[in-house]
């Protein structure tokens, strides 16, 4: 079976189309044949700079897949083969709070992952998705999906009335735009683009914010919120953006940090003073993909596929991805 394999740290261009030879699924795993993968922007950073990660080549990409699983391990009674199912991001993290041990199982980066026509996944570190998904749509819920819904529902506890602010139109932002929207939350977005805000409008957001055209926007959800601030923010940009993520918080909000785009300081006293709730977020556990997966067939949710690439043009995805020009997903189809 052919996988891409990450052999040096030469980006996305040096990315090596490999054939390989998987072996049999071993005691409580399962083999899938992957029909489609979603990337992030850890994927792409994870290619481009490979030796802060500090993994062995070769190493397989990516987080997000969905396919069929073909074969069983010894052990393995709750799944079936011809079962769909959906990669889960950390393999060893099944129910509760993150530990020292789960980030030592994350696909496409401590261990192989997904961009390849086979592999072999623990059995808990697959799971089943909603009926009306597609294979493209369901690769886009491990990662993205799981971690704006890790941020919202569960870390942020919103409910209906809550104001909340996205940052930016990835994939996180729009899953996070999709669930306000299921709950009856209002959702300040910004982007650059006012055509991405006028999407973001359509799909359901109260109010929209040009940030080329209003580079303090954070006075701007203060107006907007009559000057109490938003009850959760999603924060995707990291230290340039914080601050004003700060000022953009009523007291006693929560902030959840899901991206480190870029650097930057931060000052905690206003933390401090408005008693804020600033929360580190990386991705969930199997339970909340359970959970999340519950809540999208309840409502009948779709995650935004932006663009498709073929498998064999998967570093045009990236490049995609790096032009940040996207809305939505980007997805790669075996």
């Amino acid at each position: 079976m052919r996988a891409y394999e990450i052999i040096s740290d030469g980006g996305v261009e040096a990315l090596h189309l490999s054939e390989r030879t998987l072996a049999a699924p071993g005691p409580g795993e399962v083999n899938v044949k992957m029909l489609a993968n979603s990337i992030n922007y850890r994927d792409l950073s994870t290619i481009e700079n490979p030796v802060g990660r500090g993994f062995d080549y070769p190493r397989v990409p990516n987080s997000d897949g969905a396919g069929t699983i073909t074969a069983l391990g010894v052990g393995v009674s709750s799944l079936h083969v011809g079962d769909k199912v959906a990669s889960c991001f950390m393999q060893n993290w099944p129910a509760g709070g993150i530990t020292a041990e789960v980030p030592a199982s994350a696909l496409g980066g401590a261990v192989d992952g997904v961009l390849a026509e086979e592999v072999n996944l623990k059995a808990g570190g697959v799971i089943a998705y909603p009926d009306h998904l597609s294979f493209q749509e369901a690769a886009c819920l491990p990662c993205a999906g799981l971690t704006a819904w890790n941020c919202l529902m569960v870390q942020g506890d919103m409910k209906p009335g809550d104001t909340i602010l996205l940052l930016g139109t990835g994939g996180v932002s729009i899953f996070g735009l999709q669930f306000a929207a299921m709950c009856g939350v209002r959702v300040i977005i910004t982007s650059s683009s006012n055509a991405k805000l006028e999407r973001a409008k359509e799909m359901g957001a109260w109010a929209t914010i040009n940030y080329r055209d209003n580079p303090e926007w954070q006075e701007e959800v203060l107006r907007l919120t009559e000057g109490k601030g938003v009850d959760i923010a999603l924060e995707t940009g990291g230290g340039g953006t914080l601050p004003r993520t700060i000022d953009a918080v009523r007291i006693g909000g929560t902030i959840s940090l899901v991206g480190v785009l870029t650097g930057g300081e931060i000052n905690p006293t206003a933390i401090m003073r408005k008693s804020i709730r600033l929360q580190g977020v990386y991705v969930g556990s199997r339970k909340m993909f359970a959970d999340m997966n519950a809540a999208i067939a309840a409502n009948g949710l779709k995650p935004v596929v932006s663009d498709e690439f073929a498998f064999d043009n998967a570093r045009d995805a990236y490049h995609a991805m790096r032009t940040a020009g996207h809305f939505g997903k980007i997805v790669i189809t075996m």
